[in-house]
């Protein structure tokens, strides 16, 4: 097993949870590093917002993605990171080929969920699943290839808003039989979901997702630590406070109030200007 995903793999052996904030480029990538977090979730829907300022609805290729968490790993090397890897985009090989290249990129973790690819329109974004035997090919597929990266593998199910607690709960099932090492049920209604999720999972991690904009059930991080998650997963936070910094930042330009801003050393800290400049130095010195 590659250290990064060793090293994640005994957090979640821990009793705590964790708290994993996500992001979608290399300064908030630095930003978490610098805020001392251990876990970062290179996040699909904070990347297509960042890129393409758009909503996370399949529009960026796993080239795109993979450039973005490439850029993130590289600003934030000592953070351990779970790569979204969507549906793997494509049949079981195109998902292999997503587990290898962010594998080989340096995540410690890769996310593969059950949603059809590419998104049906005229559904209003719905979320839905391909059939649950395709569920569990793709989930297979995805094992083998973190099993021969030395990663994990985070299996997520979309199935409870368009298929229902029961079928959802039937995957994640499955997700564990394939063998794969974290779980994660999107769009629990209830409490009582959560923890019958989290017993399916039969004691291996799960993950709980909250987002803003989500209608499920999104209990704090106490009771989510009470009903047994492992990693509490904020997707888009740095993504929401960013929108509203730079609007303040732009008011302010048009003759608002000045918006807060960080001074010139809390700058050069967060693009380590300082990391660079020494470098240059010593390569300018031929060191």
């Amino acid at each position: 097993m590659r250290p990064q995903a060793e090293a994640m793999k005994a957090l979640l052996d821990q009793p705590a949870l964790r708290v994993v904030p996500g992001c979608g480029d290399g300064l908030g990538a630095r930003l978490i590093e610098e805020s001392g977090f251990q876990i970062g979730f290179a996040s699909g829907s904070s990347i297509s917002a960042t890129r393409l300022a758009m909503p996370d609805m399949d529009l960026l290729t796993f080239p795109e993605m993979r450039d973005a968490v490439e850029a993130m790993i590289a600003a934030a090397p000592n953070v351990l990171w779970l790569a979204d890897g969507d549906t793997g985009y494509g049949n079981a090989i195109a998902v292999q080929k997503t587990v290898r290249g962010y594998a080989r990129s340096g995540a410690a973790a890769i996310l593969i969920e059950d949603k059809q690819w590419p998104r049906p329109l005229g559904r209003q974004g719905a979320k839905l699943v391909v059939e649950r035997e395709e569920a569990r090919l793709r989930c297979r597929a995805a094992v083998a290839a973190a099993r021969d990266e030395g990663v994990l593998l985070l299996a997520r199910t979309d199935a409870r808003g368009s298929r229902g607690f029961g079928e959802a709960l039937d995957r994640l099932k499955d997700f564990v039989a394939e063998g794969a090492d974290i779980l994660f049920l999107d769009s629990p209604a209830s409490e009582a979901e959560m923890r019958e999720a989290v017993r399916a999972c039969q004691g291996r991690p799960s993950v709980a997702v909250t987002n803003p904009a989500g209608k499920h059930f999104k209990p704090g991080d106490g009771v989510l630590a009470e009903i047994g998650i492992k990693l509490a997963i904020y997707p888009q936070d740095i993504l929401a406070a960013t929108v509203l910094a730079v609007r303040a930042a732009l008011a302010g330009l048009k003759g608002g109030p000045k918006a807060a801003m960080a001074g010139v050393p809390e700058l050069a800290a967060a693009i380590r200007t300082t990391d660079y400049l020494a470098l240059d130095e010593r390569l300018a010195r031929g060191g």
